[in-house]
């Protein structure tokens, strides 16, 4: 049988146009987390249970971007690993390790947020808890990304008009796509990474949502109502989240399903361009989380405007300004700490001054945000 001919790679313009689209988003995602993780690390009032988790996101996410996005993009464009075989293991092993840490760090982050919604006389986790939690997260990642480590591998491929390096996964059956066992590892790993953790966390913000979305019993005060408009707040941040990459990732995986059974759709004129176009959106998950803390978190926001000293020239957001905000901030969090809980839905708030609200129930105000 002769040689064939190199398969194609988009025109010098093309691989232009992919080139600033892709550094834009990986340069986003590098800045965006690379800030999230500092600003917790390195202000102790966010330091809490919740952040401790947006900062291991954080690094899946940073991860993802620098050790697998960058190079895989390279390979994706020209058709050529030009990295060596150490640097395919390692680029396979993260992208398979960083995919399940964040989508299992998104379902601890679903269990913390329902016990402190919906079951909140549950204890809940403590900082040693949440640490044996991202624990289990970055071993079971592993554990499920254990085959990309062990079958990843470089051939090199010969064609008349030149020759290129192949970075894959050669499984002891083969590879794809013939290989049976990387068709059943990959139907797997879309089970336990997407299918079976976006279930769970529907469901479990379809429960929050219905136990903050309730009517009044007696009177609420002003302060219990922004108690509840901050659950609510949180919540609707972190569906967002769950929302977004359920979004980028669908596409991703329904063309690897879709092309498994079809395999003539991967020889077509636009299948390349279709799947940049997929994994770009896989990868830019990483860079719309940082995005969508800026835009619901005040907190969050805050530090971002005192980290990139946005609004130096005006009055509303100078950096002692934005210190006064944070203040504020802390100042309503120790007072809703310890003064409400939710009880079924029902929050009961106890009054520090003594006067005649201090004995009243209400339950989740209906409003909107």
């Amino acid at each position: 049988m002769g040689l064939g001919k190199r398969p194609y790679s988009p025109p010098w313009w093309g691989q232009l146009a992919w080139f600033i689209l892709f550094a834009s988003m990986l340069l986003l995602a590098v800045i965006g987390n690379t800030l999230v993780i500092w600003i917790v690390l390195a202000h102790r009032r966010m330091r809490t249970v919740t952040n401790c988790f947006l900062v291991n996101l954080a690094v899946a996410d940073l991860l993802m971007a620098t050790l697998n996005g960058a190079p895989n993009f390279v390979f994706l464009v020209t058709a050529h690993w030009p990295f060596g075989s150490v640097t395919c293991t390692a680029s396979n092993f993260t992208a398979n390790l960083t995919v399940s840490a964040g989508v299992f760090t998104l379902v601890a982050i679903t269990v913390d947020r329902y016990v402190a919604i919906v079951k909140p006389l549950q204890h809940r986790l403590s900082r040693s808890m949440a640490r044996a939690a991202l624990f289990s997260v970055w071993f079971a990642s592993a554990l499920l990304a254990l085959p990309s480590l062990l079958y990843s591998d470089t051939y090199t491929k010969k064609y008349v008009n030149g020759e290129r390096e192949i970075c894959f996964i050669r499984w002891p059956d083969g590879s794809y796509p013939t290989s049976r066992t990387d068709y059943y590892y990959n139907l797997i790993f879309l089970a336990v990474t997407y299918v079976a953790p976006m279930s769970v966390m529907v469901w479990a913000y379809a429960r929050m949502s219905s136990a903050l979305r309730g009517r009044t019993i007696g009177e609420c005060t002003h302060h219990q109502m922004q108690v509840v408009r901050s659950k609510r707040k949180v919540v609707r941040m972190f569906v967002l989240v769950v929302m977004v990459f359920a979004l980028c990732w669908l596409p991703y995986h329904a063309y690897f399903v879709l092309v498994y059974h079809h395999q003539s759709l991967a020889s077509s004129p636009f299948a390349q361009h279709i799947y940049l176009a997929f994994y770009w959106l896989a990868m830019a998950n990483s860079m719309f989380n940082p995005l969508i803390y800026y835009w619901m978190s005040n907190k969050f926001r805050i530090y971002f405007k005192l980290v990139l000293c946005w609004g130096r020239s005006s009055k509303t957001s100078t950096p002692d300004n934005l210190k006064k905000q944070l203040e504020m901030n802390k100042s309503f969090s120790d007072m809703s700490n310890g003064t409400s809980i939710m009880t079924n839905g029902v929050e009961v708030k106890s009054n520090p001054r003594g006067d005649s609200d201090s004995g009243r129930h209400c339950h989740v105000c209906d409003d909107k945000l």
